[in-house]
C-alpha cells in the first residue's frame, strides 16, 4: 500500500472515530465512545505509516541521486 493511501485512511479512520466519539457522548454511550475512540487512535498510527513510508521513499531517493 503507498504512503498516501496509508494517510488517506488514516484521515477516514480518525473523522469515523470522531463522529462515533460524538454520538457515543451525546447518547451517554460508552461503548461507541471507547469504539469511536480505538478507532481515532487506528487512524493516526496508519498516517503515522503513510509517513514513515513516505520518508523511507524520499531518503531513497535522495541516496540514489547521490550515487
Amino acid at each position: 500500500m503507498s504512503s498516501t493511501v496509508d494517510k488517506i485512511k488514516g484521515l477516514a479512520n480518525e473523522a469515523a472515530g470522531n463522529v462515533k466519539q460524538g454520538i457515543g457522548k451525546a447518547t451517554d454511550n460508552e461503548r461507541l465512545q471507547a469504539e469511536g475512540k480505538a478507532q481515532e487512535v487506528k487512524g493516526e498510527g496508519q498516517q503515522l505509516k503513510g509517513d514513515a513510508k513516505q520518508a523511507a521513499h524520499d531518503t531513497a531517493d535522495k541516496i540514489k541521486g547521490k550515487i
